[in-house]
């Protein structure tokens, strides 16, 4: 039999079995890792969002309390939804600065390793409509809708459920032979394939991804306040980030990764396969006064078809801002930071008076450090 030959129509003496493994062969082909299915029935992970969102730990996101009844019940975004296929896509990328490098080198900007090259949501949301294209041709005609972050699903819990790993206590979907380092994508479908078995969790005693976030945003096992995590701070939030937490975002612009770097698991994590996600324009350890000085066009010009845009020019100048005064001192810091003073927005013009302040507080403290006898 071909690739493309049907086998039957949906109902009508399908092997959902032999469909299930070659919807597997097929997925690797068009680049995704592994493939999973599962059901729709989510009842413990409804509870536990609906605890998280009466705490308000989603911040500003409103969306989530908005779409909460949705991400419960996959039937209710695709009736007549039977199973879901969830795939798997490793982007880490193969020729990325060592992460600790950058971290370590305040006058860099640290941007997490999803985001360095090509924005995730349209590669994969086409390769899905390609893989639902092959399932049609061999099955005849089914109903499915394509999702990879773009409607409000319970992802992690969908993918756990189709056993691509468990969630972990940094809230993030882990694998055994894979770590974190990938994305998500659903295929919602009427297929009834057969169902995969949920993995047990394998965190053991280990809280290293808890004792390593800067900010203290996993405030227990698999339990994560939006408010103060990096990513949100650095990406959903369009506000003013918090006096409080800005020291402990150190040089990190875009996302946060340090959980998933600690994380014993990510040993195994695979580099990606898929040439779209290489670092784009030396953004894997870029100089922030560099960055700094972009102006609106030569920013969106190099952040064209990346996630990088979700934080907006403002925000990016923002983050920056932050970055730069948690820097070391410096002129060209002082530099950098004193070309946006007068900036036209004023959530940029705040967070550089407070970046000025902080280059001026450390260069003081240096010199008087440096004026002080010595015994």
């Amino acid at each position: 039999m071909s690739e493309t030959a049907p086998v039957a129509g949906p109902g009508a003496g399908v092997d959902y079995a032999a469909l299930r493994q070659r919807i597997d062969s097929w997925a690797r082909e068009l680049g995704f890792a592994e493939t999973g299915v599962s059901g729709i029935d989510l009842p413990e992970d409804a509870a536990h969002l609906r605890d998280w969102l009466a705490q308000g730990r989603h911040g500003d996101m409103d969306y989530m309390a908005r779409h909460a009844a949705l991400r419960s019940d996959p039937s209710a975004l695709r009736p007549g939804t039977l199973r879901v296929i969830s795939l798997r896509m490793d982007y880490w990328p193969a020729r990325a600065a060592e992460p600790w490098s950058v971290l370590h080198d305040g006058r860099r900007g640290y941007i997490a390793r999803y985001a360095l090259g090509r924005d995730y949501h349209g590669l994969m949301r086409k390769r899905l409509q390609k893989l639902a294209d092959r399932i049609a041709a061999a099955a005849g005609p089914f109903g499915y809708r394509a999702f990879v972050d773009s409607a409000p699903v319970l992802e992690k819990a969908l993918a756990r459920n189709a056993g691509l790993g468990w969630i972990g206590k940094h809230t993030l979907l882990l694998s055994r032979t894979a770590g974190s380092y990938f994305f998500l994508g659903e295929l919602f479908t009427d297929l009834p394939l057969p169902l995969a078995a949920a993995p047990g969790e394998h965190c053991g005693s280990c809280t290293r991804c808890i004792e390593i976030c800067p900010t203290r945003a996993i405030v227990a096992p698999r339990r994560l306040d939006a408010r103060r995590c990096i990513a949100y701070l650095t990406i959903e939030h369009k506000g003013s980030i918090p006096e409080d937490l800005r020291p402990a975002l150190g040089n990190r612009i875009f996302g946060c990764d340090d959980c998933q770097l600690v994380c014993p698991w990510n040993r195994y994590a695979r580099a990606s396969q898929v040439p779209d996600f290489a670092p784009r324009h030396g953004l894997d350890a870029p100089i922030l006064a560099a960055l700094f000085a972009w102006d609106e066009a030569t920013w969106q010009a190099r952040t064209e078809g990346m996630a990088l845009r979700r934080a907006g020019y403002s925000g990016w100048l923002r983050n920056l801002a932050v970055a730069l005064g948690n820097a070391p001192p410096s002129p060209e810091a002082l530099q950098a930071l004193a070309a946006r003073a007068q900036h036209r927005d004023a959530l940029v013009r705040e967070h550089v008076a407070w970046a000025l302040a902080e280059q001026q507080r450390k260069a003081g403290d240096q010199g008087s450090s440096s004026d002080a006898p010595t015994v």
